[in-house]
């Protein structure tokens, strides 16, 4: 009986795929829509129609520029008694005060550049991602670049001869590797690599960068060759789980 009870109870914490609509705007396509506790994301096609993996408890984040970000609790009615039908508000998007000072020329494109705003625009005020760290530092050709025929960048020899440039090169892999991995967890959840490949929840990650690090399953990805993808999947799922079990 304690099994049976541990066994749904473990069945009722699974994330299980709950449709759901946008209704009532204009514009119902591609709204944002992400799960809050599991980071699971998608849009919503032209009928306004969404997918995503959630489970009782967990929240929604619809979020788009035209419209107030908006959160849902997923109950487990919710859940039973699918579509989801979210209705969404239209965002009154005012701009900042602008002062106008006194020194105006009459020329309309000089004159722009002295209107000042009081604040710049934020991704957050709008409810999506975006960029708000420092642009990425460029990495200059050795030779063309930092060495010319007509002169020489100290500070970028520098940063070659120290190994600099080097490790910020192995950074930007790996942040480019955890990306493509994050994408494939969009695409595929832990649960399909647990239920199709014998891959446990807490080695999905593990996985999935052994697979980007001994195929070429990231071109694959990029050009949307996903039977390939799945034979990549099919094909490294035994070495790993060899390799785990072993290393455990």
């Amino acid at each position: 009986m304690l099994i049976a009870l541990f066994s749904i109870s473990s069945h009722g914490q699974q994330r299980q795929e709950l449709r759901g609509e946008v209704r009532d705007v204009s514009d119902v396509e591609s709204i944002h829509v992400m799960n809050l506790n599991s980071r699971y994301n998608t849009i919503t096609n032209q009928n306004g129609a969404f997918v995503i993996a959630a489970k009782a408890n967990d929240t929604l984040m619809l979020s788009s520029v035209q419209y107030e970000v908006k959160k849902v609790v997923i109950t487990q009615k919710v859940l039973d008694e699918q579509p989801l039908i979210v209705y969404l508000k239209e965002a009154i998007n005012e701009l900042d005060e602008v002062y106008l000072g006194p020194n105006l020329t009459g020329n309309l494109s000089s004159d722009l550049k002295n209107i000042k705003t009081e604040k710049q625009l934020n991704f957050d005020d709008v409810g999506i991602p975006g960029f708000k760290g420092e642009h990425e530092e460029k990495i200059p050709n050795l030779v063309g670049q930092v060495i010319t025929p007509v002169s020489v960048d100290v500070e970028g020899l520098y940063k070659y001869i120290s190994g600099y440039y080097k490790k910020l090169k192995k950074r930007r892999e790996w942040q480019q590797q955890n990306e493509n991995v994050a994408a494939l967890l969009v695409l595929y959840s832990s649960d399909f690599f647990s239920e199709a490949f014998q891959i446990p929840e807490h080695r999905t990650y593990d996985f999935l960068l052994f697979c980007l690090e001994t195929s070429d399953m990231k071109n694959a990805f990029i050009k949307e060759d996903f039977a390939n993808v799945i034979a990549i999947f099919e094909a490294k799922a035994p070495v790993y789980r060899e390799r785990f079990s072993s290393e455990e």
